[in-house]
């Protein structure tokens, strides 16, 4: 420390006083403290502090004492808790003005914060400078255009930013349930019967109708997007594509085979493409967080997915063996023709796993039901223990985008305001 006199320093926090030495200060946790190393002039010291007191070398800080007694025990412990019978924002707004965030918070407490701050729509972020009456007129080159590209892009990626945002999101539903009508419906017997040919004709035009929407929306958020190759990378902008582009990749091969060929009449590529519009389902997740939320927890717990996978397969390996050795490979008597290989077998360890049970196989011999049992009450201890990490991960993805989604839903309300 460039400024004071002494060996250490006083930080006086609401009354209370706690004592550091020069050299503590430098690399202190807290960044509001460590900028009292670097201090030349008083006039710097009063930039981070309320006061200071020269004669006693004492920093004064008129913030609430018993929630920096909380913070310090962070910094010797590493363990940040609220603070009791203390509202969770004031104490979000201490740790702000010390330097800390709110991943520092342990996880229980960063649940209530999100869960506070959702309810109040409350978003804290650095301070934009204030202009005054001249810094109005100056703007530089190009802002007014960038400025309207980032309210498209939100308008079309963040359908809680705004009410346009919202009445797009409403039609571009809208949109994704009648595809989703007419390819159910194009499905029945009824609609492919010969007398019907004007209903195909008219679904053809609804389908017509949907791909262009579908089309110009994605046109235009790959326009406005910031990054276009990571606007490329992003998994709904993929699954677009493979919605979008089987429709056209299908008219070019009736353009080129003919309407009435064989290949049109019973091609297989043909219908596996038609099919692949059912993607357009997942265009839901733009517009629910509950499809968002689950998209993001396989995301992050992939690993708990692997461990999942890999119990099941293990199990599998173990059951189906000696399910086939106690049904087929003894002579018993009875031999069981379902378990008459160990693949067989893999499919009733499968179903009795998951406690789903078709019945179209089980054992008949009492070591082969005995097993049985074990198979199923195995089944639950080993399906339930990964799940309970990936739940606890739903839950806080889930949380955290309930809390952007309030963010924007903010801005929501400042314009209605307005």
């Amino acid at each position: 420390m460039n400024f004071g006199r002494g060996p250490s320093v006083v930080l006086n926090v609401g009354g209370t006083r706690y004592s550091f030495s020069r050299e503590v200060l430098k690399d202190f946790p807290l960044r509001r403290v460590s900028r009292l190393h670097g201090c030349l002039s008083e006039q710097d010291v009063l930039e981070v502090c309320d006061d200071y007191d020269r004669e006693r070398n004492e920093y004064f800080f008129d913030r609430h004492s018993e929630a920096f007694g909380f913070i310090m025990l962070y910094v010797r412990h590493g363990h940040l808790r609220f603070v009791p019978h203390m509202c969770e924002l004031s104490f979000y707004n201490e740790m702000i003005y010390w330097g800390l965030e709110g991943s520092h918070l342990d996880y229980c407490c960063q649940r209530r914060l999100d869960d506070r701050m959702s309810e109040t729509c409350t978003y804290y972020a650095a301070e934009e400078p204030k202009g005054g009456p001249e810094g109005k007129g100056r703007r530089p080159p190009g802002a007014e255009g960038r400025k309207w590209l980032e309210r498209m892009r939100r308008t079309f990626e963040e359908p809680t930013s705004s009410v346009a945002a919202q009445v797009l999101a409403t039609v571009s539903i809208l949109f994704v349930i009648v595809s989703m009508v007419v390819l159910c419906a194009s499905t029945l017997p009824e609609w492919r019967a010969p007398e019907n040919r004007s209903v195909e004709e008219q679904s053809r035009i609804i389908e017509a109708i949907c791909i262009g929407w579908f089309t110009a929306e994605c046109i235009v958020r790959f326009i406005v997007s910031k990054n276009k190759c990571e606007f490329v990378r992003r998994p709904l902008n993929i699954i677009d594509l493979l919605a979008i582009t089987p429709y056209y990749i299908s008219v070019l091969m009736t353009v080129f085979t003919g309407e009435n060929s064989q290949l049109q009449r019973a091609g297989v590529t043909l219908r596996v493409l038609r099919m692949m519009r059912i993607f357009w389902v997942i265009k839901l997740a733009r517009h629910f967080i509950g499809l968002q939320t689950l998209g993001l927890t396989l995301k992050r717990c992939y690993r708990e997915m692997v461990m999942l996978l890999v119990f099941i397969c293990v199990a599998m390996a173990i059951f189906s063996a000696l399910s086939q050795l106690l049904e087929n490979g003894l002579d018993l008597g009875t031999k069981n023709k379902d378990y008459a290989s160990i693949p067989a077998a893999c499919w009733w360890v499968i179903i009795s796993m998951t406690t789903v049970g078709y019945g179209d196989m089980c054992p008949i011999t009492v070591p082969g039901r005995i097993l049985g049992g074990i198979c199923v009450v195995s089944g639950i201890v080993l399906l339930a223990l990964p799940i309970t990490f990936i739940y606890h991960s739903f839950v806080q993805c889930y949380h955290e985008l309930k809390f952007r989604s309030a963010r924007y839903s903010r801005s929501l309300s400042a314009e209605f305001l307005n």
